[in-house]
């Protein structure tokens, strides 16, 4: 059954290195550049590396400055995410030198809204060589433009699944810009749909081996997370920049899962179903204004964000010889609030840059939850959950200064000395108050030893961001678990070393990779808890290292023209004491091993492209005192397309993926005693979730 599909993405992959240049009638603008697109220009600039223009990508149509970004060779967006507050930038985009003063506002959203049209060049430049405190390695600054008119962009990306799934027909978005000499704005409107399922057969085996329990099942999980966004920058004429940006969310996420079950271990036949909700409404709204003061420049920040969580979840079994239900409801509504002020006061001294910065955050969450369970009689009957209901809250001060010069020409340094005071509480059940003094800080090194080669290193002292809802109570109806309450959960705190090399191939590509090493303290992973139970807590210290990096390859130079693959990879490794058995193992769920190749072949005179993609990726099981269970892959997901990029001023990508069929799999061993090696029974599933086509539209205006 898998030959077929196997074959086509190899022949396609063939076709796509092999392919001669098609003549068309139609001369392609590009065709003499193509022989050189993707590289770059080298700078002689001591702090840039590289330098892109829009005419490097126009082989891709780019519709916006995202596609651009995603195409630069050995380069990777880092979003940031779960950053605590704001802090020193914790991303590599830069628009026009400046942080994109935004959370779940971040570069993704910023670069996607700006119009390739309004693109003037990408710089590829030192971190450590800015005046902005955090950054090191390659950092992507995008220059842009406003072209004095209103510009827009859509795109529209229908998919449909072979089996079990329901259509998704409203993944879509539309992007606008405009303004002036002094002034860009920006809105979108977007859709980001999913509608996924897998289903098959899940067996249940006893301590001994023997089957006792088996289970026909079928899980879909639909999501719509519909929003509007937007900026607005002014710089005015005595250089004051204003930037501003917001966004309102809405999620919609269904989870269904039915279970036919029959076994020898089980009296008679029953049928599970399990259905959880969640509808959240979010907001979050931003801006920074940076002006003169004093010899310097002085940077005033402020974020507030908002988000309102409620879900449901049930569990509810029908047995084939009683009308009486057994199930529990488990319903939750989450307010989670988050305020951010800071100010940065950039001058030069001491022959370089020199940045001072306070920040102050109050971070609330606010849960009420509810447990019921359904008695013999079928009546659901509240169940106490104590410590499920509370408010976790955080008020925390930040001050730090950061220093950055060169050194030499081509070698630039920067540092930065700093310390936080936090006060952690929690109300309610087991609820208390902490407070905490902590230092943090970097030394980074950014070396451009030639044209083609750059180095750079880091050392730093980081402190972890809280999950706040690690400290409440909750049960997780689907696989039965349930974690007790624990109010103290301190931030982990990590030493963390980062090597960086990126080095240019010419015609051929580019390569980076990034070697890191973390000494953590105070790690959070499932831990007893005094008065019985588990949950989230701290255990003192671990270690996680590891590789990752990017390479792109061209054809050009190895004789053929208009092919380009880029492949990824992720190897990595930690350690930790289990602490129930005070023995190493990974650190829970940690991954261990993702590699992706994407390929791409562009047709020289033509508007036509073909390509595909494959992934794989390796996990560390996931521990609790109770069970170990593991999520895997038995091969990667493949994928091919074709494209064309000009059909009546449009961008249409035709797409199918998970052409070798692959499964998901998860298996769980859930113990009587782990520590005395005692099993209760052992779960081994194995789901389908068949091929997947998508149709994407993109076009401008």
């Amino acid at each position: 059954m898998k030959t077929a599909p196997l074959f086509s993405t190899c022949a396609l992959i063939a076709l796509s290195c092999t392919a001669p240049a098609l003549a068309t009638g139609r001369d392609d603008a590009n065709t003499a550049a193509l022989d050189q697109a993707d590289t770059g220009a080298p700078s002689d600039a001591p702090n840039t590396r590289r330098t892109f223009t829009p005419e490097d990508f126009a082989r891709f149509a780019p519709r916006s400055a995202l596609d651009m970004a995603q195409r630069i060779p050995g380069f990777a967006i880092q979003t940031g995410d779960g950053a605590r507050g704001f802090g020193q930038a914790d991303t590599n985009v830069l628009i026009n030198g400046r942080r994109i003063s935004g959370k779940s506002n971040g570069p993704i959203e910023a670069l996607q809204r700006i119009p390739a049209d309004d693109v003037i060049r990408l710089e590829l430049v030192d971190g450590a060589s800015l005046d902005i405190g955090g950054l090191s390695g390659q950092v992507l600054n995008v220059i842009t433009r406003n072209s004095g008119r209103v510009t827009g962009q859509f795109r529209y990306a229908p998919r449909f699944r072979s089996k079990g799934t329901p259509a998704r027909l409203l993944e879509g978005s539309v992007a606008i810009a405009g303004g002036g000499a002094k002034t860009d704005w920006t809105l979108a409107l977007e859709n980001d749909s999913n509608r996924r399922g897998n289903d098959g057969v899940e067996r249940v085996f006893d301590a001994a081996g023997a089957l006792i329990d088996e289970r026909v099942e079928q899980s879909n999980f639909n999501s719509d997370r519909i929003s509007a966004s937007g900026s607005f920058t002014r710089i005015a004429d005595n250089g004051n920049v204003l930037n501003a940006t917001g966004e309102v969310q809405g999620f919609f996420f269904t989870e269904t899962e039915t279970s036919q079950r029959a076994g020898s271990g089980f009296a008679v036949d029953r049928d599970r179903l399990f259905r959880a909700t969640e509808d959240e409404f979010n907001f979050e709204i931003g801006a920074d204004y940076q002006f003169g003061f004093v010899g310097g420049r002085l940077k005033l920040i402020g974020l507030h964000r908002f988000e309102n969580s409620p879900t449901v979840a049930l569990s509810e079994t029908s047995f084939a010889d009683s009308d009486v239900l057994e199930g529990t409801v488990f319903t939750r509504n989450a307010d989670e609030f988050e305020t951010i002020g800071r100010a940065e006061f950039s001058f030069e001294g001491l022959g370089g840059d020199i940045q001072f910065a306070a920040e102050g955050v109050r971070n609330i969450l606010d849960i009420t939850s509810a447990l019921e369970v359904r008695d013999e009689a079928g009546v659901l009957q509240p169940i106490d959950l104590p410590g499920a209901t509370a408010q976790v809250d955080e008020d925390r001060a930040e001050l730090n200064a950061t220093y950055s010069r060169a050194l030499a020409r081509n070698l630039q340094f920067q540092s930065s000395l700093g310390a936080e005071y936090s006060k952690l509480g929690k109300s309610g059940e087991f609820g208390q108050t902490r407070t905490f003094y902590r230092p943090k800080g970097f030394v980074a090194l950014d070396w451009k030893a030639s044209n083609s080669l750059n180095l750079s290193g880091r050392v730093e002292r980081e402190i972890g961001q809280l999950n706040f809802f690690d400290f409440l109570a909750t049960v997780d109806l689907d696989q039965d678990r349930q974690d007790v309450s624990n109010a103290d959960l301190v931030p982990q705190q990590s030493w963390v070393y980062e090597m960086e090399a990126t080095l240019g191939l010419g015609a051929l590509g580019s390569l980076n990779v990034r070697g890191f090493y973390e000494d953590i303290t105070d790690i959070v992973d499932q831990i007893p808890i005094d008065g019985g139970g588990q949950a989230p807590g701290n255990i003192a210290s671990a270690t996680f290292y590891g590789v990752r990096g990017e390479a792109t390859v061209l054809s050009e130079p190895i004789g053929w023209r208009g092919t380009r693959v880029d492949l990824r990879f992720v190897f990595s490794d930690s350690s930790v004491l289990d602490p129930l058995l005070g023995t190493a193992r990974q650190l829970s769920g940690q991954e261990l091993i993702d590699l992706g190749m994407d390929i791409r072949h562009d047709f020289p005179g033509s508007v036509w492209a073909v390509g595909g993609s494959a992934n794989w990726e390796d996990n560390a099981p996931s521990v609790r005192l109770d069970e170990i269970s593991l999520r895997s892959e038995p091969f990667g997901f493949v994928s091919a397309f074709v494209e064309n990029k000009d059909l009546a001023g449009l961008t249409v990508r035709a797409s199918a993926a998970n052409l070798l069929n692959r499964e998901d799999r998860f298996d769980r061993t859930v113990f009587i005693d782990r520590r005395a090696g005692l099993i209760d029974f052992i779960e081994d599933r194995d789901r389908t979730f068949g091929m997947i086509f998508t149709l994407v539209v993109e076009g401008s205006f």
